[in-house]
């Protein structure tokens, strides 16, 4: 029987309300408190591969704090960062709950918040804000923000990759596959890919709209992942990568299908939201079920916490509600043993910002990242000491809050269109 601990009533509310961290936090910012006050928000996109939205929050003593919006699509998460600037302005920094729980209370056209769940919920700029402020924080309090989160269980945090065989059915593409990721100087050791369907335009193939597979298309599936893991052995970890695409009968046979290959996950293979589905997959699969990266607040992640619907929680921080409420979502989900994992396709920036909150949780698995590939993004932040080696990146224990900042001569290199350095 899956996770048979159940936590108390007290220890579910402590966890619901996130007190432990966030107590901590007020005590040793306690002597900070009202010392400055927030000046001004800035915002401004960054183009590669994708958009990415860096969020600035700025104090009246000219300390600030970066973090990273989603940004992918961009639409209207810029405006909606800058539309929280006259809520922001003049707030004290490190009220980062009050900030969080009630963004954007009393704004012209708002009859709520932007947390509250109502058509309002616009978490996306919110985490972003989120993130900034506790790189602030950290700043303000001369403290590393994983500190601030509780303290490091961790000196390092494992990132994976998305790089996979040209063909999964070509037993020498899956050798040069293995070689290629083996010889990779960033050392990633975990690997996510899906699979192809067969060509639609043959008669075996299935209807495109339907959520099931062919019986041709489940053995492909299980040959594809055989043909990986005997050419890269068993010391690199496989994630198998699903896009909310199937029913839970077809879910229940690709895990079948790939067990024997010992994935590390299969991810978001159901509907996005909670069903009973998500339990009965759970219950039924030796391989582990994680989903989660388009879910935001406590409130998404419940169901599938407390009727185990899945056994990995796989949030993206710039939509689950940054570090607070995130944190808080790791909290509850402690209680009943699931560990965390990170979806992460942001910059540089956001995988250096999601590792550190990572620091700070008892069990996680990995976080996602579309960097380390020796390229510009690589050289977006100003590091001490290299970015990702053997798989891992480091947690920072010597600056205060994030220990990271923008390379101004790269990322202006890479504005998106229309843009200017921090507006």
């Amino acid at each position: 029987m899956k996770h048979s601990y159940l936590p108390s009533r007290r220890q579910f509310l402590g966890a619901a309300f996130g007190a432990t961290f966030l107590d901590r936090f007020q005590r040793l910012a306690a002597a900070e408190t009202g010392r400055v006050k927030i000046r001004d928000v800035q915002v401004m996109l960054m183009q590669g591969g994708r958009t990415y939205t860096f969020v600035k929050i700025v104090a009246d003593d000219g300390l600030y704090g970066i973090g990273e919006a989603y940004g992918s699509p961009g639409v209207g998460v810029k405006q909606q960062v800058l539309a929280m600037k006259d809520f922001l302005v003049g707030r004290d920094p490190l009220e980062i709950d009050t900030i969080y729980t009630l963004s954007g209370e009393g704004s012209n056209s708002l009859s709520g918040t932007r947390t509250d769940g109502s058509a309002h919920n616009l978490m996306r700029a919110v985490s972003g804000i989120d993130m900034a402020l506790w790189d602030l924080a950290g700043k303000i309090l001369k403290t590393p923000t994983t500190v601030l989160l509780g303290g490091k269980f961790r000196d390092k945090v494992r990132v994976y990759d998305h790089a996979s065989p040209r063909n999964l059915l070509d037993k020498a593409s899956c050798r040069e596959w293995a070689a290629k990721v083996k010889a990779d100087p960033a050392g990633f050791s975990m690997h996510k890919f899906g699979f192809r369907h067969t060509d639609p335009a043959k008669d075996h193939a299935r209807d495109p709209n339907n959520r099931i597979l062919t019986t041709l298309e489940l053995r492909q599936i299980k040959e594809g992942f055989e043909n990986c893991r005997e050419a890269v052995g068993w010391e690199h970890d496989i994630a198998v990568h699903c896009h909310w695409e199937y029913d839970v009968r077809t879910a229940l046979q690709i895990s079948y299908a790939v067990e024997d290959m010992a994935p590390i996950f299969l991810e978001d293979p159901l509907l996005v939201d909670y069903s009973e589905s998500w339990t009965r997959l759970t219950a039924g699969s030796r391989v582990p079920i994680c989903m989660g990266e388009n879910l935001t607040r406590r409130q998404g992640f419940q169901p599938f916490i407390v009727n185990q619907g899945a056994d990995i929680l796989h949030p993206d921080l710039r939509n689950s509600g940054g570090f607070t409420e995130t944190k808080r979502i790791a909290d509850l989900a402690e209680l009943y043993g699931m560990p965390m994992a990170t979806h992460n396709t942001g910059s540089q920036l956001n995988t250096w910002s999601t590792c550190q909150w990572a620091g700070s949780i008892r069990d996680f698995v990995a976080c996602e990242t579309v960097t380390g590939k020796g390229d510009w993004m690589d050289k977006v932040l100003l590091l001490d000491g290299p970015y990702i080696e053997n798989g891992f990146l480091r947690i920072n224990d010597t600056k205060p809050g994030l220990g990271a900042d923008l390379n101004p001569d790269v990322v202006r290199a890479h504005l998106a269109e229309g843009e200017t350095w921090w507006g």
